[in-house]
């Protein structure tokens, strides 16, 4: 019996037993569940990094064809840092949920969609047919949904979770448009018949097939101008799937565009300088919203786009590397963007998994409430704070490796000839420079305003540190996080073996391995500073230990309650914000001073995304006000009905009429 069909076996197998068994036991059915998934999958991925193929053809007959099953090098890199993400996630799902126990139906209906959820993202890695690739994605889709709406009960809820499905399937319009287009030219649902045909047509009619494609998966990694669902399902979802949506579910859009660009044959020049420039479109935009929320998930999710952003950065590059024939280029753009891949998953799942837990313990995401907590939950405090410093791209962390990778091709193609891609290059190193300086800003307010202080408001239970179960997966993704910045050159010689699929690039010798000394010795300089730092902090503490007294922070001469004199996450960002100001919309609420004696007053800033004003909001209005003015139509009086159908027969009689007396 083949790998697949155990597979599909096992998913009818795990799912029913997830609605029939008990529900303290729901949990640990799903873990086995993605457990075995994982295993098996991951079984397949290592084999694909050892050169060896993985092929299976099933029949799917008169609907679907025949079915191929292929996995190759980057199908197997995608399969383990989604495997990794899943299981994290599971982990820390699992006492996550606990404290939902009291709703047994949608522990059910939850767990089952993870499952689900996990295998459908193993299938659409593995699947190259086009029906059964779109059917695989809309199981994905919808499973994802009801992981999004779990607390249906509230109505932001319900809308975030419509939002995502509604421009979820305007991606999958333009896949299917694609699909289709490909199968009236060629008679073949194989994913292979798309080389085919581009390689018939020439560039240009290739280059426009890869647009129609790059705007579907566009939707799902939520590229600039295509993010707006992304901002409210992250935050309405539960922490582990807002987890697993920044970690896997938005990289599933990354992957289809990757392997497109492994199958068509475009003007890979132009095709470059666009998705480049829609990239950091989306990382400057993302991380500047980003600095001005209040809520810590939105934050993250803004985040998101952000890092999908230097992502497509890579993959940009790599492209202009293929145009120009430079092959330095194309390994550094495509090696960069696996890598930050795999980087983002886990500081941005280490991110939501720490967000979850803040919220957890005090029942609110809003920055501007939390304050002090590193006292009542150090660990968790270290944690976000590992995963913070990696996202900005800062050595000895994960995502200093990958964005140095990307900064050095972008360097390398200022040499270039010519002069406008030398243009585009110091502009794009220009906006990752700004990237990474902003996204600092953004996590110095973040958690200096969420851990350090005092608290702001009154909790209303004390506040502790998170259970083992909670801190198990937190630590298990550090650990990760921390040997990708020691020991970059081993993650990095895997992950060229899937850039190898797009270069000539297959090892680390030669040019593309000449930065290596440099990067790993920043990073060994900076672990060593760390460590040095630690260790007298801890001889200090040592040596201070019998004489240390233990008393309030000095007030400089005042005595008066010192939480409202903190800086608040909206003044930490003020000077940024008004720098900004004609490029963000800011709902400013402020209560104006009254009497001799003024009672409490306040200010509120409610930060709102431009360009869902304008590419959203603006033409749903007045299709509304269009169809309004229809309305007349649906008066309630049953004789208008009744009038309508009379009508409706007699114009279908007549122009059945016409065209009988036509013909």
């Amino acid at each position: 019996m083949s790998l697949s069909v155990v597979a599909l076996f096992s998913i009818a197998f795990f799912v029913i037993l997830t609605i029939v068994i008990r529900a303290d036991w729901k949990s640990n059915i799903a873990l086995l569940a993605v457990l075995f998934s994982a295993g098996l999958s991951s079984y397949i991925a290592v084999k694909t990094f050892f050169g060896e193929s993985f092929q299976e053809i099933f029949d799917g007959g008169y609907v679907f064809g025949t079915i191929p099953v292929r996995a190759d090098a980057l199908a197997g890199w995608f399969i383990l840092l989604t495997n990794f993400t899943s299981l994290t996630g599971i982990l820390y799902g699992r006492s996550y949920m606990k404290s939902y126990e009291n709703q047994p139906g949608n522990l059910s209906l939850h767990f089952a969609s993870y499952m689900i959820n996990h295998f459908s993202m193993i299938g659409i890695f593995l699947i190259q047919n086009f029906l059964a690739f779109l059917c695989f994605w809309e199981i994905m889709t919808i499973s994802s949904f009801l992981l999004v709406i779990f607390e249906h009960g509230k109505m932001a809820t319900i809308k975030a979770g419509i939002n995502f499905l509604v421009q979820s399937h305007i991606g999958v319009l333009f896949l299917t448009i694609g699909f289709i287009y490909i199968s009236h030219h060629t008679g073949s649902y194989d994913f292979n018949a798309i080389n085919e045909y581009s390689r018939s047509v020439g560039p240009s009619a290739g280059s426009l097939l890869f647009i129609c494609f790059f705007i579907g998966f566009a939707f799902k990694a939520g590229f600039v101008p295509f993010h707006t669902w992304l901002t409210y399902a992250h935050p309405a979802a539960p922490a582990h799937i807002s987890g697993v949506m920044s970690g896997v579910i938005i990289k599933l859009g990354i992957f289809g565009i990757l392997r497109m660009l492994l199958l068509i044959n475009m003007d890979y020049l132009a095709m470059g300088c666009i998705v480049l420039l829609i990239s950091l479109l989306s990382g400057v935009y993302g991380v500047m919203l980003a600095i001005v929320q209040h809520n810590v998930k939105k934050l993250l999710a803004y985040h998101s786009i952000e890092n999908i952003g230097i992502i497509g950065m890579g993959i940009g590059l790599g492209l202009i590397g293929l145009g120009l024939n430079n092959s330095y280029l194309t390994f550094a753009g495509f090696t960069g963007a696996l890598l930050h891949s795999l980087n983002h998953s886990l500081f941005k799942s280490l991110l939501f998994f720490g967000a979850g837990t803040v919220y957890q313990k005090t029942h609110t995401m809003e920055i501007e409430h939390l304050g002090g907590l590193i006292k009542k939950m150090p660990q968790t405090a270290i944690l976000f704070l590992i995963a913070s410093l990696a996202i900005c791209g800062l050595p000895p962390f994960n995502g200093f490796v990958s964005e140095f990778i990307i900064y050095s091709g972008l360097f390398n193609g200022i040499n270039q000839e010519h002069i406008l891609f030398s243009i585009l290059m110091i502009g794009s190193v220009s906006g990752l420079t700004l990237i990474g300086g902003l996204a600092m800003l953004c996590f110095t307010k973040a958690f200096g305003i969420m851990f350090l202080g005092k608290e702001r408001h009154l909790y209303h239970e004390p506040v502790h540190e998170a259970k083992n179960a909670i801190l198990f997966p937190k630590y298990l993704i550090a650990i990760f996080i921390i040997l990708i910045g020691l020991l970059p050159q081993f993650f990095v010689g895997i992950a060229v073996i899937p850039a190898g699929l797009f270069t000539a690039v297959k090892n680390l010798t030669g040019q593309p391995a000449e930065f290596f000394p440099l990067f790993q010795s920043i990073s060994m300089s900076a672990f060593a500073l760390i460590l040095l730092s630690i260790l007298l902090f801890g001889i200090r503490w040592l040596v201070a230990s019998p004489n240390r007294l233990v008393s309030p922070t000095w007030g400089c001469g005042y005595t008066g309650p010192g939480a409202k004199l903190q800086y608040t996450a909206n003044s930490f960002v003020r000077s940024y914000r008004k720098l900004v100001r004609p490029l963000l919309m800011m709902n400013k609420k402020e209560e104006k001073i009254k009497g001799v004696f003024p009672g409490p007053v306040g200010l509120q800033t409610n930060p709102y995304d431009r360009m869902e004003a304008v590419l959203i909001d603006f033409p749903i209005k007045y299709l509304k006000g269009f169809f309004n003015a229809f309305r007349f139509f649906q008066n309630g009086k049953v004789q208008f009905y009744i009038l309508y159908g009379i009508i409706f027969i007699v114009l279908a009689i007549i122009i059945s009429l016409i065209v009988e007396t036509l013909n």
